[in-house]
């Protein structure tokens, strides 16, 4: 079985999906592939955060740009996915914390995110559940959430809408160029021929890159989250720590969502992770029921992995495969769920040959010589 499509992009996360819905509006014929289900790697087990205080300093005005899209969903995709618009707090507990967070916060406020320093007595007014022993914190009005489960369903409606060929729990085994067109190949046997290629595979990049004979190396971070029983209302704001240790929200159903990477067992090859790690895992809880005493009464219900896919130096890859005509690239970086939706706005536009808003990312940085032959 064969298909000829304008453009191929291959991995269905927040990414792979902007990319292919902005083409695809723009008028080219699209098929968009996925070794499992729509959003249900990286993009649907994550947190759900949409934070500045976390994102780095470079990415700021990439993030803000998406956080509009991710305000904006039941325009922009035609479904709601449970945002929420909330005050974020990233706390400092040590001195060494808070000079960390007085960095940070300059860097990021330079970069355009509106991130001001507030004492103790001032978090506790924005975020009255919170301890006691806390010196200082960053506070940021832009932050909030999603549930990020909704997304694929709401990505799903839109690129239907839009006639994008998605196609599910088919992985792509391999890709060539051959007589200026590129033939991707697929479990299930599926041959696709597109005038385009889009690599949008998250922690599967590397693999996706050698198949071009390009050395990129990507980290693969596997974390863990918690989530407790529904609770009466114990917080109000997204709250995370300077060390990058917590991330701690409570949903409108009252359940609290408890984050910050703590790390279990596994890579890119077990999919989203292979064990936990029991002490993780209590660490993570009990620096929760810390920062929000009242957590102290809840029982965690489910706990899960979730995968996480970065560059060397957390930035991203988004732009052309060097050496690769009409080829590209998309994705592994830090924070990628909060500026994932304006990434994959932007490359679709480079790709289109429209003026893009902000610069990509070129991969050069970050490739290693070729073996030798």
């Amino acid at each position: 079985m064969s298909t000829c499509v304008d453009c191929a992009v291959i991995g269905a996360g927040v990414m792979g999906c902007s990319v292919a819905l902005g083409l695809a509006r723009a008028g080219m014929s699209v098929v968009l592939l996925d070794k499992g289900a729509i959003c249900r790697e990286a993009s649907g087990v994550n947190a759900g955060t949409l934070t500045m205080q976390m994102t780095r300093a470079a990415l700021i005005p990439y993030a803000l740009k998406a956080w509009e899209f991710w305000m904006d969903t039941p325009r922009w995709l035609g479904l709601a996915v449970g945002t929420e618009r909330r005050d974020g707090l990233s706390l400092a507990f040590t001195e060494a914390e808070a000079a960390m967070l007085e960095a940070r916060a300059a860097a990021r406020r330079a970069a355009g995110a509106p991130i001001e320093l507030v004492g103790a007595a001032r978090a506790r007014e924005i975020e009255p559940g919170l301890t006691d022993r806390a010196l200082m914190a960053g506070f940021c009005p832009v932050d909030g959430f999603t549930s990020a489960y909704l997304t694929g369903r709401a990505f799903r409606l839109a690129l239907g809408a839009a006639s994008v060929a998605l196609r599910e729990h088919d992985a792509a085994v391999g890709a060539e160029r051959r007589q200026g067109r590129f033939v991707v190949r697929t479990a299930a046997g599926l041959r696709v021929e597109a005038a385009r290629l889009v690599l949008a595979g998250g922690v599967w990049l590397e693999e996706m890159a050698a198949w071009f004979g390009i050395r990129l190396p990507i980290k693969v971070l596997i974390n863990q989250l918690a989530v407790t029983e529904r609770m009466p209302p114990v917080m109000r704001t997204v709250l995370g720590i300077a060390s990058g240790l917590l991330s701690l929200k409570q949903y409108p159903s009252g359940t609290v969502l408890i984050g910050g990477g703590w790390q279990g067992c596994g890579g890119r090859h077990e999919g989203r992770g292979d064990a936990f790690i029991p002490d993780n895992l209590i660490g993570n809880i009990r620096l929760a029921a810390f920062v929000i005493p009242a957590l102290r009464r809840a029982r965690v219900v489910r706990a899960w992995l979730g995968l996480e896919a970065e560059t060397a130096d957390a930035l991203p890859v988004l732009g052309p495969l060097p050496g690769v005509e009409d080829g590209w690239i998309i994705g592994s970086v830090h924070s990628g769920y909060t500026s994932g939706p304006f990434m994959g706005t932007l490359l679709a536009d480079a790709i289109l040959g429209r003026q893009h808003a902000l610069p990509l990312f070129p991969i050069d940085r970050l490739l290693q010589p070729k073996a030798a032959a």
